[in-house]
């Protein structure tokens, strides 16, 4: 907490309202130290300058691109110190592509199994189904399994069944 008493700047309320963060996730992302503590009014209110503002516009946009909050962390600390975060930011960036080609391959992966499944639906004259047999036949599905390739990396957990290549992802 700032021990700098002032009685201009922004609430918290109005700096939510400019940037689109709930008073909580400020008040959160100054707990983890991606916000320094705001100066305080006599009466211990929070106040926020525009550096507040621009910090919290590139959280934002970090996360958009879908950065986790300690990459985030680790380029505002560069540029706190008036380090260039320019080659850092360029191996999440890559990083975060090659997360993206990786579940790219696994979702055209997957729309290939439901497409294989879809056609395999017998049509109008749909019989009732057998308990235990509501899904296609398992030659079907294994056929659609061997057709799907891919390539990728990535780290990941789940469950599910079937044959094939593919990637995770790491949870964000």
């Amino acid at each position: 907490m700032s021990m700098t008493q002032i009685r201009g700047g922004l609430s918290i309320t109005q700096l939510a309202a400019q940037t689109g963060f709930g008073p909580d996730t400020i008040r959160y992302y100054e707990r983890t130290g991606l916000l320094p503590a705001p100066a305080r009014t006599a009466g211990d209110h929070r106040r926020y300058d525009n550096r507040a503002i621009d910090r919290l516009r590139f959280i934002r946009g970090a996360k958009r691109l879908g950065l986790r909050l300690g990459d985030i962390a680790n380029l505002l600390t560069l540029r706190d110190t008036g380090t260039c975060p320019c080659e850092p930011a360029a191996g999440l960036l890559r990083r975060r592509l090659n997360d993206i080609d990786a579940e790219m391959i696994r979702l055209t992966e997957l729309r290939g199994h439901l497409t294989d499944m879809l056609t395999a639906i017998p049509g109008p004259a749909c019989p009732d189904p057998a308990p235990g047999t509501w899904l296609p036949t398992a030659t079907t599905f294994a056929t659609a399994s061997a057709t799907a390739t891919g390539t990728g990396t990535g780290t990941g957990t789940g469950t599910g069944t079937g044959t094939g290549t593919g990637t995770g992802t790491e949870g964000r």
